[in-house]
């Protein structure tokens, strides 16, 4: 069975072929000790077998479970889990609160256009 999923440790410059530009890149950043997160990629002979045939090969998806499964081994964390904050973005509120400027830019008149409109049309 042909392996379509390399984990970023396994990859370097040299297989930019095989893993595309992007995957060779981070691969060869791994390997020199940049502070690249846990991952994998999925190589171009996947994608070949797709345009060819029009379904992906056989034993991607296990192949794709299994790196998951082990970066989320490295990381110490479940991906996709409910229970756990998303530490890149904030969470909003349930009901948005007023701004606190007071909103009267909506009331100025336009004093460049004959009909003296709201500036908010003018524009």
């Amino acid at each position: 069975m042909q392996k379509y999923v390399y984990d970023f440790i396994e990859g370097d410059r040299s297989r930019a072929d095989l893993l595309g530009g992007k995957g060779a890149n981070l691969a060869e950043m791994t390997r020199l000790g940049l502070p690249v997160p846990p991952g994998f990629t999925v190589s171009t002979d996947a994608c070949r077998v797709y345009l060819a045939t029009g379904a992906p090969p056989a034993g991607l998806f296990e192949e794709v479970k299994a790196h998951l499964r082990e970066v989320e081994a490295r990381l110490g964390r479940r991906l996709g889990d409910p229970h756990r904050r998303h530490p890149g973005g904030r969470w909003r509120r349930r009901r948005s609160r007023p701004p606190p400027y007071p909103r009267r830019a909506r009331w100025v008149r336009c004093w460049s256009c004959p009909a003296r409109r709201p500036r908010r049309w003018c524009r």
